[in-house]
């Protein structure tokens, strides 16, 4: 922070870490052995979608960069219930390296729309894991802390969240992840794709 910005009060946003994703692949590892977690090969990026014709082009251009390997998984784009825009990759979950490919492309849109400029609009990234009945547990990036936390929506689908079981994943990956200590910041993210 320069004097000029102590006189007037501004604040420079800290950098994003957005290497902290690929520590994920040794985290999934960690999920699965302790808690029967696997992920579900889904993977997606949340944005505040600027308007006008540079955003547009520089999304286009996101989805083309992931599009462009015929070997990889296609990536589609989702608007939420709430406004906000979704960059949905899809992995195959028995893929050995299905994991470590999905945080590769997840790093690389994060990476291009912040290069481009729209780094204030990046919200999180999202990672669903699934027990072994099938019930959806998040695994969130915060864009602008680089933190993560887990978002687990309870059984029944009415919109409640399983706490106890946040509190754990928390405590399972804290010596693997930097995990966010602030519980206001664990925002439920409803309607996410793959939850």
């Amino acid at each position: 922070m320069g004097l000029w910005d102590v006189i007037t009060g501004r604040s420079r946003p800290k950098p994003a870490r957005l290497d902290s994703l690929f520590l994920v692949p040794s985290a999934a590892i960690t999920l699965e052995t302790t808690l029967g977690l696997t992920p579900t090969g889904t993977g997606s990026v949340c944005y505040r979608a600027a308007t006008g014709a540079a955003f547009a082009q520089v999304q286009a251009e996101v989805v083309e960069l992931l599009n462009a390997d015929p070997d990889e998984p296609d990536v589609e784009i989702r608007q939420d219930e709430f406004g906000f825009t979704w960059l949905v990759v899809h992995d195959d979950p028995e893929d050995e390296a299905g994991i470590g490919d999905l945080m590769t492309d997840l790093h690389a849109v994060n990476a291009s729309l912040e290069e481009h400029g729209f780094g204030p609009g990046l919200l999180c990234s999202l990672v669903p894991f699934a027990g072994a009945d099938g019930r959806p547990v998040g695994l969130v990036y915060l864009y602008k802390q680089g933190t993560f936390y887990p978002f687990a929506p309870a059984a029944g689908g009415d919109r409640r969240r399983d706490n106890l079981l946040e509190i754990q994943l928390r405590d399972t990956l804290a010596g693997e992840l930097p995990m966010e200590q602030d519980l206001s910041r664990w925002l439920a993210v409803w309607g996410a794709p793959g939850l």
